[in-house]
Parts: structure tokens; sequence; C-alpha cells
């Protein structure tokens, strides 16, 4: 059974930075495409960025580009997302998650796997 769990959430001041991990187990984690998603209050659950299995190709929101970034240590089943510059527009539960099928994709109902999330606030 696969499991993800998502550490590294907290309370910024704006500006600030923020790195969250998702540990993955269950199956081999390198062979699947991994993305990070995150719903505000109200809002609907959107993706923030995607990785490939091979950490080569990756997709960023473009509410996100140039401040955060997606990447994996496959040796440690673990995928990351570093956020810098956060503003509090980012205020949001994040959520790891995965698919159940080898391939890439950035669309929210291909991801099959969720991870419990983590709360990101960002003070003004």
């Amino acid at each position: 059974q696969v499991q993800l769990v998502e550490s590294g959430g907290g309370l910024v001041q704006a500006g600030g930075s923020l790195r969250l991990s998702c540990a993955a187990s269950g199956r081999t984690f390198s062979t699947y495409a991994m993305g990070w998603f995150r719903q505000a209050p109200g809002k609907e659950r959107d993706v923030v960025a995607a990785i490939s299995w091979s950490g080569v190709t990756t997709y960023y929101a473009d509410s996100v580009k140039g401040r955060f970034t997606i990447s994996r240590d496959n040796a440690k089943n673990t995928v990351y997302l570093q956020m810098n510059s956060l503003k509090p527009e980012d205020t949001a539960v994040y959520y790891c998650a995965t698919k159940k099928t080898i391939g890439w994709s950035t669309q929210i109902y291909d991801y099959n796997y969720w991870g419990q999330g983590t709360q990101v606030t960002v003070s003004s």
C-alpha cells in the first residue's frame, strides 16, 4: 500500500522560506511521477508543481514559477518542495501525491495516492 507523509509546513512571514518533504513507501518510488498540490480555504485543490520519475522534467504553476523548486531523491524515497519568497496567498494545505500508473501528468485527476497534507501559513 502506497503511503505518503508530508512534513515541513508551518507559519512564516511574507518573504520567508519553507521546505516541504514527502516521504513515500509501499512501492518503487523511483518509477513514478510525483506532484505537490495545495488547497486554500474555500478553493479547489490545484497543482503547484510536478516532477517526473527521473527528475528531468518538472512543471510549475504560473503563480509559483521562480519562487518554488520541486526536487526528488530517489535513494531516500522523498520529494521536496523548496518555497522561497512566500506570499500570504501561498497559505494553504499542501499535499503530495503520486500516480497509480507510470507516465507524466500535471492533472490532478491523474494522481491517485495522497498524503494527509501539511499546513503552510504565510503572514503579512
